[in-house]
């Protein structure tokens, strides 16, 4: 809520009633006006020419309405008042940790059995919101009692948002076979890691569903990436910029096709952690100077370590109808080594189509 406003030489004076004052440049409330002249309510775009606003633009008039829900502003070149909310302003305060939501970085003592939701409470939408606010929050989450085959799989993703296609397909059904030209086919141990190292935009979830099980072994293994990147910002800032600044390249060859990307193992916008990269299977042949070769695999040694302590590890043997679903931005995923058969189905989520549904049911 808003609890006053004062009028500055270019720009206006928020103070909002826990305290927080903001300035909000003049130019800047203009551009973003949301009323008739300025805005389309129906396509959601903006009708305003910036280029054409005055740099200098003034306010007349600026006052508190509906009890500090909104600020009514009076502009130099409008005849009109423009209503800014206090919910949007403050939404935009700069250096403001607002979210509606936050993330829970976690180790493997801190997940509980809350993580494991049923098939038909998700497809309702009061369920589906808590489904994808298990997904924000912690990273994943599992789906009890889901039919075993992909149409299942089919369905939660277009609840979401739309099937990606990759190399691999849109939907697509695996079990052990030497044919495949991906670690992920065999029987043997994967450690920790996301996937598509080598896509310049790796997916942003990724659904596992377990079709049929008679076999020993092959635990899901999930490291929370973002709860690793704390940790070493924490007691090596060092290493956290090594792992943030060195462009490591991911390669596939196979199916034919060759596929490379290239990002840091933690890719940052400005200060802030966006996406955790790693898959030591796929990673490929790139050169430093001797110096920074020794430095990069010293850190690669010590990231190691981490993701595989038990303590960071949360493990669990899927079972037919059991769907588990992660955000590959965050979560870095293996699997127990098993034998016998393990058939399981999935597909991918682009990153943005999951962020648009958070949205839409007001999360982030």
């Amino acid at each position: 809520m808003i609890e006053t406003v004062k009028i500055l030489t270019n720009s206006l004076s928020v103070k909002f009633k826990d305290n927080t004052v903001e300035n909000y440049p003049n130019i800047w409330l203009r551009d973003h006006a949301k009323d008739e002249q300025n805005w389309d309510a129906r396509s959601h775009q903006r009708k305003t020419n910036t280029a054409s606003l005055d740099l200098d633009v003034k306010i007349k008039q600026a006052k508190v309405k509906d009890k500090g829900q909104n600020v009514e502003i009076l502009w130099s070149d409008m005849i009109r008042s423009v209503t800014y909310s206090s919910e949007y302003l403050f939404k935009h305060v700069l250096k403001n940790n607002y979210k509606n939501f936050k993330f829970s970085l976690w180790k493997q003592h801190q997940i509980k059995e809350d993580i494991f939701l049923s098939y038909q409470d998700i497809i309702k939408d009061s369920g589906f919101k808590i489904f994808l606010e298990k997904i924000y929050k912690f990273g994943f989450c599992v789906i009890n009692n889901c039919e075993t085959k992909l149409e299942a799989v089919e369905i939660i993703a277009n609840k979401i948002g739309y099937v990606r296609q990759s190399i691999f397909g849109g939907l697509w059904e695996f079990e052990s076979n030497q044919n495949m030209a991906d670690s992920a086919y065999t029987q043997e141990e994967l450690k920790p890691h996301t996937d598509a190292t080598y896509s310049y935009d790796a997916p942003g979830l990724q659904l596992l569903l377990c079709c049929d099980y008679k076999a020993k072994g092959g635990e899901s293994i999930l490291v929370d990436g973002f709860k690793i990147a704390q940790t070493i910002k924490k007691n090596d800032k060092e290493l956290f910029n090594l792992l943030s600044s060195i462009q490591v390249p991911g390669k596939y060859t196979g199916d034919g096709v060759i596929l490379e990307a290239k990002r840091p193992i933690f890719k940052l916008d400005k200060d802030e952690l966006i996406q955790v990269s790693f898959n030591n299977y796929d990673r490929t042949e790139f050169r430093l100077d001797e110096l920074q070769t020794l430095r990069f695999y010293k850190a690669i040694k010590k990231f190691d370590n981490l993701i595989n302590k038990l303590e960071f590890q949360w493990r669990h043997i899927l079972k037919p109808g059991q769907l588990l679903i992660f955000n590959n931005w965050r979560i870095l995923h293996g699997r127990g080594s098993f034998y016998g058969k393990r058939k399981m189905a999935g597909c991918y989520i682009n990153m943005e189509d999951f962020m648009s549904a958070c949205r839409v049911n007001g999360i982030n």
